[in-house]
């Protein structure tokens, strides 16, 4: 066969496995699959089934512990598993390069944006001097970030996370590879960030004429980005086809399963009360309520100007009800989440809970008695947690701090039935977070916001690093956990299809903001404001209907 027809990427019968306890396990176990020049390959799947494995695997980036047990992997028909480190070493970031999923992990805190692109650049002889600060800026440019003479000087901790991604994108084009390695390339981006960035790695990969290998568990944006797709499950292939037929016709169980477990704007419904039109009474109100950031200048940082991060928002949550706070990074939703909570303090407004005014102080008896009614379930369950506690300890924290009249024996108990009532057995008290999957460690999350029996949970993008399956449990718990116990949530999200799934009511938040508000039905099927319709406008076809 010519030059012409060869793939650019050749996957054949690779396995890779992790040396646990003097055995391999097997993470990928026999696959087979190619990118053609030019083209965009999905390869999705749930998390565990091998994807960021196999990927670490091409680019012979395993862990210490990580072994490839055979196969080949060859780019243009070179065997890169057979190159010398020296020379892999320059097949990186120059013929392969790589977006990894979370930027703020991926990104040196301690160097510039300009600085690390600069790296790259001198790394593969591309740019020195003035002509790397030409070409950074170009590169900052074409990814779409604004202000670029700025962006050189910052930090990654003083970009958003979009602007962030953005870093990423740049740093993995500045080698000008053939192929593009994009892991899980939007995962907690919000729908419009997330519409931008598919806009631009779509404009990037025509341009530029290179390949993309997306790896994601989100059928939706599959479904908008990939020529082909391959399904991956517990380390093997299980269906590879062109995107319009897979979507068109899975065939295997497994990519069906995916498909199904798609939140979607289809799914809402009005959810009314069995009993009759009288609504359950008010657990949470909020009235006016503002919360102000001082912006400091100067050598004495003077106070010059705010930054109005909540600026006069009301709403009410009634018992046993859950009301989703949806819009754009950045608008306000976390700030305030955590001021309802008190774990931040407000500027202005009313906050009663259950009829106590919350917005005076009050004693510290007082306070911590209804501080165990309010808890939060944060986004990343992995940092939200001490790495070097027990995961019974983690759970226990909670009973020890505000329910001191418990003893050890029913602190014990109540662990252990908590850990059941999540999903999870007994004995995982006796182990630490690392040693779960993302999932089960936002159950155990769960089961520690639960200890203290509070009535009412903000829960804080629980769910949008989970992959699909995933994400369908965790949701199903807490529908299940708000009917056996009268729970009410504030569901802070940028996921629509999963406010669908999960909510009574849906409140728009827009510059710290609410610009509208009202039953999940109304609010995702006749949007009234401009911004609720841009949202909506920005979401996956797939996750439409």
């Amino acid at each position: 066969m010519g030059a012409a027809s060869m793939p650019l990427l050749q996957v054949a019968n690779l396995r890779t496995g992790f040396v646990q306890g003097g055995e391999v396990v097997r993470a990928v176990d026999g696959i087979d699959f190619q990118v053609e020049a030019g083209e965009t390959f999905a390869l999705v799947g749930e998390s565990g089934s091998g994807k960021s494995v196999t990927a670490l695997s091409v680019l012979r980036l395993l862990p210490q512990n990580g072994r490839i047990l055979s196969g080949s992997v060859a780019l243009a028909g070179e065997d890169l598993l057979q190159l010398p480190e020296l020379m892999m070493g320059r097949v990186r970031g120059r013929r392969i390069g790589v977006i990894f999923q979370d930027p703020q992990t991926s990104l040196n805190p301690v160097l510039t944006v300009g600085t690390q692109i600069g790296e790259v650049l001198a790394w593969h002889g591309l740019r020195r001097g003035r002509a790397a600060v030409d070409r950074t800026l170009e590169l900052l440019e074409q990814v779409g970030l604004p202000e670029p003479r700025r962006a050189v000087s910052a930090y990654p901790h003083q970009l958003s996370g979009g602007m962030r991604q953005r870093v990423m994108i740049a740093i993995a084009l500045a080698g000008e590879p053939e192929l593009l390695i994009a892991d899980e390339p939007t995962t907690a981006l919000d729908v419009t960030l997330q519409a931008q960035i598919l806009v631009l790695l779509k404009t990037l990969q025509r341009d530029l004429g290179m390949a993309l290998w997306l790896i994601t568990h989100d059928l939706g944006i599959v479904a908008e980005m990939a020529d082909r797709v391959a399904v991956m499950q517990s380390g093997r292939i299980v269906e590879t086809a062109d995107c319009k037929r897979f979507f068109a016709r899975p065939e295997h169980p497994y990519s069906r399963q995916l498909l199904e477990r798609l939140p979607r704007l289809s799914a809402c419904r009005d959810h009314r009360d069995a009993g009759g039109d009288a609504p359950p009474p008010t657990l949470l109100e909020v009235r006016d309520f503002k919360v102000y950031y001082p912006v400091r200048k100067g050598v004495f940082q003077r106070i010059v100007d705010q930054v109005r991060a909540v600026d006069g928002v009301s709403l009410e949550l009634p018992r046993g009800r859950t009301l989703a706070l949806v819009g754009e990074s950045g608008c306000g939703k976390t700030t305030l989440g955590k001021a309802l909570l008190r774990l931040i303090d407000h500027n202005e407004g009313e906050l009663r809970y259950d009829g106590v005014d919350l917005s005076r102080p009050g004693s510290d008896d007082a306070q911590r008695r209804l501080r165990a009614q309010m808890q939060i379930v944060f986004q990343d369950p992995f940092s939200a947690m001490n790495p070097r506690m027990l995961v019974g300890d983690i759970i226990e924290e909670g009973l020890r701090a505000l329910r001191p009249e418990i003893g050890h024996e029913s602190r014990r108990e109540r662990v252990e039935t908590l850990l059941v009532s999540v999903g999870l057995p007994p004995d995982a008290r006796s182990r630490y977070p690392h040693e779960f999957s993302g999932g089960q460690r936002q159950r155990i999350c769960i089961a520690r916001a639960l200890a203290v029996e509070p009535r009412l949970l903000v829960c804080d993008e629980p769910t949008s690093a989970l992959d699909v399956s995933v994400q369908a449990q965790i949701l199903a718990l807490l529908v299940d956990l708000q009917r056996r116990l009268g729970l009410s949530y504030l569901f802070i999200t940028h996921d629509l299809g999963v406010v669908a799934e999960i909510a009574h009511e849906v409140a728009v938040m827009f510059q710290g903001r609410i610009v509208e508000q009202g039953p999940t039905a109304q609010v995702l099927l006749a949007p009234a404001h401009p911004y609720t319709r841009r949202l909506l406008a920005a979401v996956p076809k797939l996750r439409c209907g």
